[in-house]
């Protein structure tokens, strides 16, 4: 872990001469498939080569070649025999996602990711005692792929416990087997019955399946808190989500000043960053030598038909970047959907701003899943509110009526005084977002959010209701259309 240390640092010091040896890497590595033949990967000398002849790439834009992979050709986007896809549930869309996953981006990216997420928190804690239990996980489930059961897709957390090496998985909980489960409940019931009898030293995952797994297993064995069941757990490594409005939700299961919490970003096509510091919530490390290569594409672009695209050298902290990646599994100027700002540009940290689908500007004001989760944490703090989930949308102008947002809040916890909570969500928002606290000014275009304080099980139903139960589903925090919102409302009967 020492030795791994040391190479962070290195590529702390040297992020661009990391990133440029990687580039060519990946280019020599792919120069013979149908994709690198298709683009002369033969004979690319440098980043602005490549970037003239390679487009830029939406999933529409691959698809025809993970397809073609997926029914048993090879060599079409990565030299490496591809058995796994990873299916991407980053949203709740009916569509999926089918992201390739090849043995190198397994090993150098996912696996890798992992063990550097352990390098650093033992370098940030030297004192932990970490490894004197188990780390436990919820994972996802896999299935054979309908177009050739040679092969398989599921969730990326399925996909990486299935390929674990046995050391590695006799160091977390539950068995694979229960992991692994379809069945949302049963999955859930089992893990209750088996982790309870563990010594959890840590766990990883998305927040709000995390807290349901937790909820239920004080529900059955009657305890206060996790800390009667497990006395040692010291670390809660997340992503998917931002942290922040979930803090106090976890304090309060939770109670002790000694847990730790990491964020990751950890996505379906790769490993991409790891909080390095103590106290930078949802700040983290971008990871520099995973056989990904990155370029960001300036937000104020985003739209255009030929946007700047920007290599790692270019950017500047405290704005937002649409990422483009280039990967050891064959994703080639690959657009994620994932919106990033950096923090510092020595070494490079990010924060996740939010998706490049999901935001709401109906009428000018360009509310991002940043501002909307800073302005919820707020909120819960000036009122005593915890949440468990929400979501907010357009209310659209009519004849004689302004526009506005309406939102969907799931609360733990209730917050003391309603009004106010809405008061200090909106203001927070206006504070941080000058375009919609133009829009606020004297409720011109738009007047006061409305807020539905939702009961609880609202957003699991609309889940369950959609087949979206567990795993890595998660649900969309802002949406420029109505329809999430009008779902919900319908299935809980809240319109």
């Amino acid at each position: 872990m020492k030795k791994r240390i040391h190479q962070i640092d290195l590529f702390r010091k040297y992020p661009h001469d990391v990133q440029e040896e990687l580039f060519h890497n990946l280019i020599s590595t792919a120069k013979d498939t149908e994709w690198g033949k298709k683009y002369g990967y033969k004979d690319i000398k440098t980043v602005k080569e490549y970037q003239e002849r390679v487009p830029v790439s939406a999933y529409e834009d691959l698809f025809p070649y993970i397809e073609r992979s997926m029914k048993g050709e090879q060599n079409i986007l990565w030299p490496s025999e591809i058995e796994w896809f990873a299916k991407s549930s980053g949203t709740t869309n009916a569509r999926s996602k089918f992201i390739p996953v090849s043995p190198e981006a397994l090993e150098e990216c996912h696996y890798k990711g992992g063990k550097d997420m352990l390098s650093i928190y033992v370098n940030l804690y030297p004192d932990t005692k970490l490894f004197s239990g188990k780390g436990l996980s919820i994972g996802g489930t896999h299935h054979p792929n309908e177009l050739n059961s040679k092969t398989s897709c599921g969730d990326v957390s399925a996909v990486i416990m299935q390929n674990l090496p046995i050391w590695a998985e006799a160091m977390r909980t539950p068995p694979l087997k229960v992991a692994l489960m379809d069945n949302w409940e049963e999955k859930i019931a089992k893990m209750v019955e088996l982790t309870v009898q563990e010594n959890v030293t840590s766990m990883s995952g998305v927040p709000t399946w995390t807290y349901v797994l937790l909820k239920r297993i004080l529900e059955t064995t009657g305890k206060q808190n996790i800390l009667e069941v497990w006395p040692n757990l010291e670390l809660f490594t997340h992503g998917a989500v931002a942290f922040g409005p979930y803090r106090q939700l976890f304090k309060e299961i939770i109670p002790t000043d000694k847990m730790n919490y990491l964020e990751v970003y950890n996505a379906s096509e790769g490993f991409f960053g790891i909080q390095d510091q103590v106290g930078t919530e949802d700040e983290m490390l971008l990871m520099l030598d995973y056989g990904v290569y990155y370029e960001f594409i300036p937000m104020d672009q985003f739209e255009e038909e030929h946007p700047t695209v920007l290599t790692l050298d270019q950017v500047e902290p405290g704005k937002n970047y649409a990422l483009v990646i280039s990967t050891n599994a064959g994703l080639w100027r690959y657009k994620i959907g994932d919106t990033v700002r950096f923090t510092s540009i020595d070494p490079y940290r990010i924060k996740i701003s939010g998706r490049t689908k999901h935001f709401i500007n109906a009428f000018g004001e360009e509310v991002i899943v940043e501002n909307a989760e800073v302005a919820v944490t707020k909120a819960c703090d000036a009122t005593g509110a915890i949440i468990t989930n929400f979501t907010a949308a357009p209310v659209y102008m009519e004849s004689g009526k302004r526009g506005g947002h309406e939102w969907i809040i799931e609360f733990e916890k209730q917050p003391n005084d309603l009004q106010k909570f809405t008061q200090v969500l909106d203001d927070s928002l206006r504070e941080i977002n000058s375009d919609y606290d133009a829009k606020r000014h004297k409720d011109i275009a738009l007047v006061a959010p409305i807020i539905h304080a939702a009961p609880q099980g609202t957003f699991t139903n609309w889940l369950s209701k959609k087949g979206k139960l567990g795993g890595q589903n998660k649900v969309p925090r802002l949406s420029n259309t109505r329809e999430y919102l009008e779902e919900i409302l319908e299935v809980n009967g809240l319109g």
